[in-house]
């Protein structure tokens, strides 16, 4: 036999793989490792706007597709993302000093602040270590008030009944409902009070948990939302079509993907090594990404630097609004599936 099939054209190989040659066909397949994927990477981060002109003027062959691009890179992401956040603090109060004001707390001695078991637990392989009285007046007047007392369970929309069956009952005898939305808000409360014993700081712990891993679909519903923004403040362009600018807002994302991932590696650093121009670096690169932005649209659309700036300030107005509607819709959305 010859090295191709003469019927199918598949190359004759052997067919058992070992672990590693599959990892590398894998990777391959995603990237199109023959140098397209560094290429694509090297115009991406150096000429903004460059790949989505290359794309809508049909020069594709050179670079990797950018859907593809976005599935690889956001896989990385939020690989490392997770990896990064996955040592979430907690803060444990000792329930036997629920009882304590915050002001009483303030005006403990050392000696019985010391004996106060509020424990700051920052990494999941290290025991919880005393928290400090300044790390107390950092907290006192955001967290401790919400979460202090840890035994009264959540009651933001009303939820102090025993049970959601002394709801429901008392609801019919008096003869006074709420409406649907808040009675679902009520049920839901009284079942996370029980499923948690009461205990706020767990509960409010679980939805963030909810939260964040939906971050990755959040990302995505919002991708084509960013284009339709664009698409409204370039619609007198008529040469963009819809698809073009999902292709920009890829490559955007993309963009922002990587230089995130830098970020939070210089935070990781600084953390441990404590170097002052790791921060001086990081703000740099937070400046980066909005000059990266300007330029990008400048480049793509081929607008002057007045309308540009006008419209980069609308489209980032635009989709902080965005963002901040899907955060909340997302937060409410973990709140129910929990």
């Amino acid at each position: 036999m010859g090295r191709y099939c003469h019927a199918c054209g598949q190359e004759n190989i052997e067919p058992k793989e070992s672990f590693w040659h599959l990892v590398t066909h894998f990777f391959n397949d995603i990237t199109h490792f023959d140098g397209k994927f560094f290429t694509t990477l090297k115009d991406l981060l150096f000429k903004p706007g460059f790949l989505s002109k290359e794309y809508m003027i049909g020069r594709r062959a050179s670079y990797l597709n950018p859907i593809r691009m976005y599935v690889f890179t956001s896989a990385i992401f939020f690989l490392l993302f997770f990896s990064f956040f996955r040592s979430k603090e907690s803060i444990k109060i000792d329930p036997s000093i629920n009882g304590k004001t915050l002001q009483q707390i303030d005006k403990m001695d050392s000696a019985t602040f010391a004996k106060f078991t509020i424990h700051v637990n920052e990494e999941s392989d290290r025991p919880p270590r005393p928290m400090t009285r300044d790390e107390f007046k950092k907290y006192a007047d955001t967290i401790f008030k919400v979460f202090l007392d840890t035994s009264s369970g959540l009651h933001f929309a009303g939820a102090d009944y025993a049970s959601a069956k002394e709801f429901d009952s008392l609801q019919h005898t008096n003869g006074k409902e709420h409406n649907w939305i808040k009675r679902q808000l009520i049920h839901k409360e009284l079942e996370l009070n029980e499923k948690y014993h009461n205990n706020k700081l767990e509960i409010f712990s679980a939805i963030k948990e909810g939260w964040m891993h939906s971050l990755p679909q959040m990302l995505w519903i919002s991708l084509p939302l960013l284009a339709l923004v664009l698409k409204l403040m370039y619609v007198r362009r008529k040469q963009f079509y819809y698809v073009s600018h999902i292709i920009f807002s890829i490559h955007l994302y993309i963009f922002l993907f990587i230089a995130l991932l830098i970020l939070f590696s210089l935070s990781k650093l600084n953390k441990t090594l404590d170097l002052g121009f790791l921060k001086f670096i990081s703000t740099i690169l937070i400046l980066g990404l909005f000059v990266y932005e300007y330029l990008a649209l400048r480049n793509f659309y081929s607008q002057g630097w007045i309308k540009t700036i006008f419209k980069f300030l609308l489209i980032n107005i635009s989709y902080i609004i965005m963002v901040v509607v899907l955060f909340a819709f997302f937060a409410v959305f973990s709140f129910f599936n929990i």
